[in-house]
């Protein structure tokens, strides 16, 4: 079913400050930063779900959920004929595209489709 939530990142001013509330609290085992550039701390909840806990300059400002789709650009489509807004995708290769989305209501989500052979 198109719309499930398969990813979460959560904004943090202290990654390890917010690892330790996440892992104490729901025992979510968080592994090492998972990205050279910026601290991605990530994280499996269920076989085909999860998140990261990220350093953030906007700490507080809620989880960015991601939304499954089989097909990334019909739903960007979608998105914006119902009164959205949605950036192109963008690629994470070996793993899938996402676009950033933001729906009539002011709430920001991300598309996501797997794909292995994402550039």
């Amino acid at each position: 079913m198109a719309g499930k939530v398969v990813h979460i990142e959560v904004p943090s001013a202290d990654v390890d400050r917010a690892v330790g509330f996440y892992s104490g609290v729901f025992g979510w085992e968080i592994g090492p930063s998972a990205m050279e550039e910026f601290d991605y701390r990530m994280f499996q909840t269920a076989e085909d779900a999860g998140g990261a806990v990220m350093g953030s300059e906007s700490p507080g400002s809620g989880f960015v959920v991601y939304l499954d789709t089989a097909d990334i650009d019909a739903s960007i489509a979608k998105v914006r004929e119902h009164g959205g807004t949605a950036e192109d995708k963008r690629g994470v290769a070996t793993h899938g595209w996402f676009a950033p989305c933001t729906d009539t209501e002011g709430n920001k989500f991300s598309l996501w489709q797997s794909d292995r052979n994402a550039a």
